[in-house]
This record gives C-alpha cells, sequence and structure tokens, in this order.
C-alpha cells in the first residue's frame, strides 16, 4: 500500500496563534516540532496499517525559506520520505504513480469559519472564499481535489474540530480526528501532544483498513472555480493569468475540462 501524508500546520494540537505558524520565532521552532510528531503518528499508523510506501508532502506556506518546508526532517520518522516542493500543489508524481489512499494532517478550516483555530483559506489577508462548481471549500477541498485528480482518496483528516466537521461534509466516510476545538480564531481547548498523536496514530490505522470506503472527491467535470479576494487590488495578481475572468470587483473565475486543467489556469 502507497500513503500519501498531506500536512499543515494550523491543525495541529497547542498551535493557535499567529507566531506559532510562520517566521524564525521561538514559538514557531516549538510548533515545527510539534508538528513533525503528528506527522510521524500518522507515519506510524500508516505502516502498522501495512503501508510500505509512505511519503510526507509538507503544504504550509510559512513564508521564504520555511515555505513547505516547517517540518524538522532530523526528527521525522526514518520510516517514510519527504517532499519539499517550490509552490503548493507542485509535486503529483507520486500521485501520478499510483497512491492508495492519503492521509491529511493538521488541516484547518476554511476562511469565515467562527470556531476554526487560524482559519483560513490559501491566504488569511488575500482570499476571502473559494468554490469549486458552487461549493464552497477550504484548504481541505483543495487537497481533496488534487488527489482525486490521480484517483486517490483521503481516507483520514486531522485538525481542530470546525476542520473534521468540514472535512466530514465534503468526503463522506472519511475517518476525522480532532485534536482540539476552537474557542475563537486564536484560542483552543487542545488536546496534549501525546494525546493527539496517540489519536492520529489509531486513527490512521482504522483509516487505512478500507482507505476506498471513501470515494476520491471530484469537484465534477468539467469545472469552474470562483475565487472572491478581500480587497479588489489583491486580484491584480492573478487578472492577467491564463484562463482567468474576472467576473466581479473582487472576483475570479476559471474554468478547465476537470479540476486540475481550471486550478493550473490561474494558479500557477
Amino acid at each position: 500500500m502507497r500513503v500519501h501524508v498531506i500536512s499543515d500546520i494550523e491543525g495541529v494540537a497547542g498551535v493557535v496563534r499567529r507566531g506559532q505558524i510562520g517566521g524564525d520565532l521561538p514559538l514557531y521552532q516549538e510548533a515545527r516540532r510539534l508538528y513533525t510528531e503528528e506527522i510521524n503518528a500518522a507515519v506510524r499508523g500508516a505502516r502498522a496499517a501495512g503501508a510500505a510506501d509512505v511519503v510526507v508532502m509538507d503544504c504550509h506556506g510559512a513564508g521564504g525559506d520555511y515555505d513547505f518546508n516547517s517540518l524538522v526532517a532530523d526528527e521525522l520518522d526514518p520510516d517514510c520520505e519527504f517532499v519539499i516542493q517550490n509552490e503548493w500543489t507542485e509535486y503529483t508524481a507520486f500521485l501520478e504513480q499510483g497512491c492508495d489512499a492519503a492521509l491529511f494532517v493538521g488541516m484547518h478550516a476554511m476562511a469565515g469559519t467562527p470556531d476554526g483555530v487560524l482559519s483560513h483559506t490559501v491566504s488569511g489577508q488575500a482570499w476571502q472564499s473559494l468554490k469549486f462548481n458552487g461549493t464552497l471549500v477550504g484548504e481541505t477541498g483543495i487537497n481533496a481535489a488534487l488527489c482525486g485528480q490521480w484517483d486517490c482518496p483521503v481516507a483520514l483528516v486531522t485538525g481542530d474540530r470546525a476542520v473534521c466537521r468540514e472535512a466530514a461534509a465534503l468526503l463522506p466516510g472519511v475517518t476525522t480526528v480532532a485534536v482540539k476545538e476552537g474557542i475563537g480564531r486564536f484560542s483552543a481547548r487542545s488536546k496534549t501532544p501525546a494525546a493527539a498523536r496517540a489519536l492520529i496514530e489509531e486513527g490512521a490505522k482504522l483509516a487505512l483498513q478500507d482507505p476506498r470506503a471513501v470515494r476520491p472527491y471530484d469537484p465534477g467535470r468539467p469545472c469552474e472555480i470562483e475565487v472572491v479576494f478581500t480587497t479588489p487590488d489583491r486580484l491584480e495578481e492573478y487578472r492577467h493569468r491564463r484562463g482567468v475572468e474576472v467576473t466581479g470587483p473582487s472576483t475570479i473565475v476559471s474554468r478547465g475540462d476537470d479540476w486540475w486543467q481550471a486550478w493550473s489556469a490561474f494558479y500557477f
């Protein structure tokens, strides 16, 4: 069995503040270690479930050289390999080669979720909302669509209670592990790191007993992606990209025969 661990930092137990998610600050360095150990728990669970090949892909844009490079490599479980990509959703080789399941670790809820810890969609400053064929989604939906493009189901989603709720609505049958519950956007009641890791490891084992219990996510074909930005000036970065149509003062639409074509048309 081949398993892709796709991770983000905001959904990790104990991570609640901006200083923990980017910048070369003491709180961020501590959060990186917490993050790595939750990834390790998923790797252990995958191996216990029979995975022979586990590849970890960090999807947290922390800024600068830490972009998609927040995990602590020296502390990563030796029973996996890991990817450092330059652009989010850039690396697809493992999926293209054939992947049995994906495990999403440390996910956060979409922008505007009241009880979503550190909730945002792609950019907390620039993006207000994202829709695939009229369905409102967050980064869990984007990563699920990436996996689904190559027929890979999402077996597990971990993070706060809000993102688990979001994932269950989008991916019926998915196993979820809530490691904290949001009190607000920058506060939470959290499991201890040790307890969270135990839950994630067990959740990964359980989810991979029947990874095809969840259908690979397909937003629909053809696919229309709509992004609403927080202000009109934030749209300018995307206005002249191929395949992009400006449909309102702060809104763009990209269309394609499938999700990947529509996404690639404006994101890369």
